[in-house]
This record gives C-alpha cells, sequence and structure tokens, in this order.
C-alpha cells in the first residue's frame, strides 16, 4: 500500500508528540524506525503505519493526501519569544485550517478575491499600495475603515479568528488551492486585532512576489506591512493635521474616530514627523503608566468574520453532513471538525 510518510509526521507533530514518545506508546515501534520511515526511507510495515495513524487518531485515508500550506509561505506576526512546540503546534493548526478552506471549496463557491497584489519592487512602496487598496476597497477616503471583517470577506478573503497563545498575532497564506486566508487572534483587543487584519493584508497585497536576496528580509516584510497597515487605517493625507503638536489629552478623541490604538496614533505622530523623537518617548511612556499601553482606555468597535462558519452551517444544514461525514469526507479526525468549525477556538497551552 503506498502511503504519504509526510502526512504521518503531519500527524504526529499536530498531536505534539515527539517520535520518541509515539514509539513508546506502539508496541513493537522504536524510535529510531520511526525516524528512518519519516526520513523517506520505508522500513515500516504497512500494518504498523496502519496501527500509528490509528494511535494518532487520524483516518487511514489521511496517509493519501498530500498536504502543503507550508509554514514558509506563510507571512506571521508573532513575538520573538514564542517556544519551538508552540510554534509547531500553531503552524499545523493553521495548515489544517487552509486544509479545511480548500476540502470546502469541492462544495461551495468562496467568494473571489478582488485584490490585485502589487510588486514593491517594481517602484511601489507600501503606503501607495495602501492607498490603491482603499481605492479598490471603496472606502471613503477621509474617513476610518468601520465593519473591517465584512469588507475582506467580501472581497474574497477567508478570515478566520482563534484564542491563541498571547505571543501570537496572526498570519496570512495562500492555501494549495489558491485561497487568500487570515487568521488572527480572538483574544486581543479590537483595536489591535484591525492592526493585525490590515497587516496580514499588506502581506497579501505585497509579499506574493519573488524578492531579491537582501539581509533581514523577514525584518524587511515586517516593516513594510506595518507602513501599509498605517496608511490603510490612518492615511495621512487625513489624520497628519490632527496630529501636529499631540497630547494625551486628544488620543481618545482620535482613537474613537480612526478606531485604532493610542500607541499606533503615537507612532503615526512621529512617523509622519508631526512630532520628534523625544515627544514620542514622552508620550509612549505616559501611555505606560499604569499598564494602560496593553489596557488602553476607549472602546473601538469592530464587526465579525463569518464566512468560514458559514461555510461549515451551509455542508451541516443545506447539504447535510454530519460532523462525522464530513470527517470521512476530508479524511480528517472529527475532533479537528470541531475545534476548528464548531468552537472557533484553538486554545495553545504555554
Amino acid at each position: 500500500m503506498s502511503f504519504n510518510y509526510r502526512q504521518l509526521i503531519f500527524a504526529r507533530e499536530y498531536r505534539g508528540l515527539t517520535q520518541s514518545e509515539l514509539a513508546s506508546n506502539i508496541v513493537g515501534l522504536s524510535q529510531s524506525n520511526l525516524s528512518k520511515y519519516e526520513k523517506g526511507f520505508g522500513l515500516l510495515a504497512d500494518e504498523m503505519v496502519l496501527k500509528i495513524i490509528k494511535f494518532l487518531g487520524f483516518p487511514e485515508s489521511w496517509l493519501q493526501h498530500n498536504i502543503s500550506n507550508l509554514p514558509e509561505n506563510a507571512h506571521y506576526r508573532k513575538r520573538t519569544t514564542i517556544t519551538k512546540k508552540v510554534k509547531t503546534e500553531i503552524e499545523y493548526s493553521i495548515r489544517l485550517i487552509g486544509y479545511l478552506v480548500d476540502q470546502m471549496s469541492d462544495s461551495i463557491e468562496w467568494p473571489e478575491f478582488r485584490l490585485t497584489p502589487l510588486n514593491i519592487e517594481e517602484g511601489y512602496t507600501p503606503e501607495t499600495i495602501a492607498k490603491s487598496t482603499r481605492k479598490i476597497l471603496k472606502i471613503t477616503p477621509n474617513e476610518p475603515l468601520k465593519s473591517i471583517f465584512t469588507l475582506f470577506e467580501n472581497f474574497g478573503v477567508i478570515v478566520i479568528e482563534f484564542e491563541i497563545t498571547e505571543k501570537f498575532d496572526g498570519v496570512s497564506f495562500i492555501t494549495d488551492k489558491g485561497n487568500p486566508v487570515i487568521v488572527i487572534n480572538k483574544s486581543f483587543s479590537n483595536d489591535r486585532k484591525r492592526f493585525t487584519l490590515a497587516h496580514e493584508l499588506g502581506h497579501l497585497m505585497m509579499h506574493d512576489f519573488p524578492i531579491p536576496d537582501k539581509r533581514n528580509v523577514e525584518k524587511i516584510k515586517e516593516d513594510e506591512a506595518n507602513r501599509f497597515a498605517s496608511e490603510f487605517l490612518m492615511p495621512a493625507e487625513f489624520i497628519k493635521n490632527s496630529l501636529f503638536n499631540l497630547r494625551l489629552s486628544s488620543l481618545g478623541q482620535l482613537k474613537s474616530y480612526w478606531l485604532t490604538s493610542m500607541a499606533s496614533l503615537i507612532r503615526r505622530a512621529r512617523d509622519l514627523n508631526c512630532i520628534n523623537e523625544d515627544k514620542y518617548i514622552y508620550l509612549s511612556i505616559e501611555l505606560s503608566r499604569d499598564g494602560k499601553r496593553k489596557n488602553e482606555d476607549g472602546f473601538v468597535y469592530i464587526d465579525e468574520p463569518s464566512l468560514f462558519i458559514e461555510a461549515y452551517k451551509l455542508h451541516k444544514n443545506e447539504l447535510e453532513y454530519s460532523d462525522v461525514d464530513l470527517s470521512n469526507a476530508f479524511s480528517i479526525p472529527v475532533d479537528v471538525i470541531e475545534r476548528f468549525c464548531k468552537t472557533s477556538r484553538l486554545r495553545i497551552i504555554k
């Protein structure tokens, strides 16, 4: 029987098991033979492979697939202190989300992606791309973007929220079948979600082109995505006059109008040369007092994503699939369906 050994690696790492931990739970399996098999040497009998995949809770048909959605093709906003174990679990969870999106596309039609990425290497800047994107999205030039989830989904970006470790902000990627996906941390404040969504849209709009070899490529991409997000949410032409001689007392009103964090407004004022570096440091320090940098005053509105959950409900209610039916049709465990579709929450223990 022909199995894709990479799918076994996927299942093992998704379950958070090392080779030694898995081998210790399977009679007759040694870590050394498992290691050789996972390197593609094929030294395990079919019966042993099936025993392993059953223990991992994945159906046999899982071994016939070939899921890519490779993490290196994804763009992350994450903290540098994130552990390897947590990073691995996040990456495999995200790859499963991409796989689910693609599997659903066999039964439903996702909205067409109606945005055209532009190549930074052809002379565009993050700011000009952000302006162009706002125009395509028909956002009123001098107004904030209010229903950000809805607008992104209407233009073909599938957005999914999960509760993840606080050291993870979000990720954007193109699935194996070409569907653009953004996953963000559900537990964050609304203003932080909005900036993360804009940041990840910036990646989708700018970073799906080959990039010449440069040092610090990832840092460059992150800086460009931040510049895109700042212009996208706080257009320089319309916010600049409000940021000259910025005061702490005016941050609340600006936050309420532009639907961005006070910290983002302070950075924007500095980047647009509306305040000098000393004033930027002063305002940042004052904002940090009493923990206000993490828990700012003021409510910021945000809507909710619906495409992914509605697609799941359509399979259940209109196409009359049970979770077991979906599990069989998609070749994935029922608990994966329940984890990502029913609760819409991904909980990762630090």
